[in-house]
């Protein structure tokens, strides 16, 4: 056999049917399925999407209690409200900076480093 001799499987129709209704009936799972039959478990995943039958997709359910939900909320608000305070903080020292640079200018330094220097104001 060469080294790009490859296998490739082609399933019928019927076949990946098949496959799908002994998904359906619960008694095996797609893993167990595909080591019986050697099929790849994202096989059987796209034979589900081809055939649209999303019921047998795995499904994550989110059960939260509402101690949880009450905590998510307050998480979000503060993040919110932290997001408000780094935004201000970034403005002020765009404006401090912006205050430097006309003081700098009108006071005749070089520089806004020069200005800081000379006022001891470290940033």
């Amino acid at each position: 056999m060469y080294k790009n001799d490859k296998v490739i499987r082609r399933y019928s129709e019927p076949f990946k049917l098949k496959i799908l209704d002994e998904i359906t009936t619960g008694k095996l799972n797609k893993n167990q399925l595909g080591k019986l039959y050697g099929i790849n478990p994202t096989t059987i995943n796209e034979w589900i999407k081809k055939y649209n039958r999303k019921d047998l997709m795995n499904t994550r359910i989110k059960v939260e209690t509402k101690d949880e939900i009450t905590r998510i909320k307050e998480l979000q608000k503060e993040i919110k409200q932290l997001k408000q305070l780094l935004l201000k903080k970034d403005l002020d020292a765009l404006v401090l900076d912006s205050y430097l640079e006309v003081a700098a200018e009108q006071l005749g330094y070089k520089s806004v480093t020069e200005l800081k220097k000379k006022l001891n104001i470290e940033r």
